[in-house]
């Protein structure tokens, strides 16, 4: 597995800032955030422009880009992510699912969208993932298995986040093996309640909340997981340099020791 993470918790600095530190951080890789309103990263209508310096900080850094993620399911921008992915060398795009939980209609108009978007991935080369996520469609494992049954492209795959899982009201560690099979894409975090949203940036950080993480990882590891483990901090826009280094810092000695603990590195 690889340890990598999401620059949007540098979002309120430059690119180059995140990978900088996270290289520094001892990170082997990082997601590249295209996440309108928490960072301007990679901003997708203007993607061509930057993804010479994303190509540029990768090499100079000695980062692999490991994904991209944007929370929608729009035809068009997603095209244009694929794009993106495939020229700065992204295996995996993470989509958002959308719709709203609890509503069949929605889930059923979000499985058909993730299937015509899983088709254009596969036409691009590389992986489509979404995630449950609070609020949305697909919120759970329950409506996770749906997609994934409906869903058979080999270009799509779940991307795990056991913050979300956990908010759901479930156990991640007991909810990766029933969709294990299917995981190509793991968002880690850590909560500290069952709220809606994941709480501060100091609460996400890996070891600070309830989530069992080492059990967590120990579970992928078990199922034969070896794809990317990539950090996700939301909500730290307005932090100092130093504080969004020192998240990055402290949740990537966590994941370290994980894997360490269950034979994994």
């Amino acid at each position: 597995m690889k340890l990598g993470a999401n620059t949007v918790l540098f979002g309120g600095h430059s690119m180059e800032t995140a990978f900088k530190h996270l290289a520094m951080a001892g990170y082997d890789g990082v997601e590249v955030s295209a996440i309108d309103g928490m960072s301007d990263h990679l901003v997708i209508e203007r993607w061509r422009e930057i993804a010479p310096d994303i190509r540029r900080l990768s090499r100079d850094y000695g980062l692999e880009v490991l994904a991209i993620e944007r929370p929608s399911r729009d035809p068009e921008t997603m095209e244009q992510v694929m794009q993106a992915a495939v020229e700065i060398g992204a295996p995996i795009v993470n989509c958002g699912p959308g719709g709203k939980t609890g509503d069949d209609e929605s889930l059923e108009e979000t499985i058909e969208s993730l299937g015509r978007l899983a088709d254009r991935a596969e036409h691009y080369g590389v992986t489509l993932c979404v995630k449950a996520h609070m609020g949305h469609s697909v919120h759970n494992t329950p409506t996770t298995l749906r997609v994934m049954a409906a869903v058979g492209s080999p270009a799509f795959g779940v991307d795990m986040d056991p913050s979300h899982i956990h908010r759901a009201g479930e156990d991640p560690v007991e909810a990766i093996a029933a969709v294990i099979s299917r995981v190509k894409h793991v968002h880690i975090r850590d909560c500290k309640g069952r709220q809606e949203g994941p709480g501060t940036p100091e609460d996400q950080v890996n070891g600070r909340g309830e989530i069992d993480l080492v059990g967590y990882i120990r579970a992928l590891h078990e199922g034969g997981y070896a794809g990317p483990i990539d950090l996700e901090v939301i909500g730290a826009r307005d932090y100092a340099i130093e504080q969004c280094s020192v998240i990055a810092a402290e949740a990537r000695g966590h994941m370290q020791a994980c894997l360490q603990a269950c034979g994994a590195r």
